[in-house]
């Protein structure tokens, strides 16, 4: 039986875990707090020492990944690794001996409506896309407080800018990169955190040369949006509503909450040296967002255009 390994058991550590024992794997999982769950380590040398993963979700905080990932590659794991997005909390030069088997949990890739909007704009001349995502921060997470949570604090790694970087990877993706980027963003609202709350930026991109970002955690209801206009066509999806409007033709795609999920584990957990899988985040991409990231807080800081 496959063993997935799950490190830290925070809200999205919990969902990884339920989702690969409901795939079947044997799920264990490494967190410093006494949890409740079958089979649970405090550290990760020691589920290491008894236990033999073919599979690792890094799911702690963003400002321990790197320390993680470090730790794995130090002890000899060679199986493969699947780090929650962002990868890093800023670019980090870490050697991987093989890169191929190290992923980004950058889901949104399998969503059913942005598979659906890639797929219309294959081909197309693309001209401009407005991509916006905002929720608010206090209704993330039921039951706890937000305050104390890691989006909270940005010495954590919290803050939109990371926390949605959903937005920011699927742009690249769907765009083919970025070549420059201006910015505004930072701590504007009344919420109780010290990391940056809402941020907007502007790019510059190979195959689209007008892109905006507007992420925020503000927004009551949540929204999650992208509108592209293509030299023949004006394309909105709606990834909250499962909708996609092509010239005002509506269409509805059903997808469940974690369908893009399973799909991520599934590739993740099929991907090898031989096989291209396309979706997945690779550690490459997931760094090419980071500096992006990067360069938003320059031009914040600069007032200035931060060339790639």
């Amino acid at each position: 039986m496959t063993t997935a390994l799950i490190v830290g058991f925070g809200s999205i550590g919990a969902r990884h875990a339920r989702i690969l024992a409901g795939l079947g794997l044997r799920t264990v999982v490494v967190s410093r707090r006494p949890i409740e769950f079958p089979i649970r380590y405090a550290l990760l040398e020691t589920a290491l020492q008894n236990e033999v993963p073919d599979y690792v979700v890094i799911a702690s905080s963003t400002d321990e990944h790197h320390l993680v990932l470090d730790k794995l590659l130090s002890l000899n794991f060679s199986g493969k690794i699947l780090v929650e997005k962002p990868l890093f909390d800023h670019v980090r030069h870490i050697e991987v001996a093989d890169y191929s088997r190290v992923f980004v949990a950058y889901n949104l890739r399998f969503h059913a409506v942005l598979q659906r909007l890639r797929q219309i704009l294959a081909g197309e001349q693309i001209l401009a896309a407005q991509v916006y995502a905002g929720q608010y921060l206090p209704d993330w997470r039921p039951g706890t407080d937000y305050r104390t949570s890691y989006s909270a604090d940005r010495v954590r790694g919290g803050g939109v800018l990371r926390d949605l970087s959903h937005e920011i990877d699927y742009v690249l993706w769907l765009f083919g990169g970025w070549t420059r980027v201006a910015a505004l963003g930072g701590q504007l609202s009344a919420l109780e955190i010290n990391s940056d709350d809402s941020f907007a930026l502007l790019l510059e991109t190979p195959a689209c040369p007008i892109v905006t970002v507007q992420i925020n955690y503000l927004d009551r209801p949540g929204r999650r949006s992208i509108v592209v206009n293509t030299a023949k066509l004006t394309v909105e999806a709606d990834l909250v509503r499962g909708t996609i409007s092509c010239n005002g033709n509506m269409e509805t795609i059903a997808s469940e909450r974690d369908e893009s999920y399973i799909s991520m584990h599934r590739a993740a957990l099929a991907a090898n040296a031989h096989c291209d899988q396309g979706m997945l985040c690779t550690f490459a991409e997931g760094n090419e967002t980071m500096r992006l990231i990067d360069a938003a807080e320059v031009a914040v800081q600069t007032s200035q255009w931060v060339a790639r």
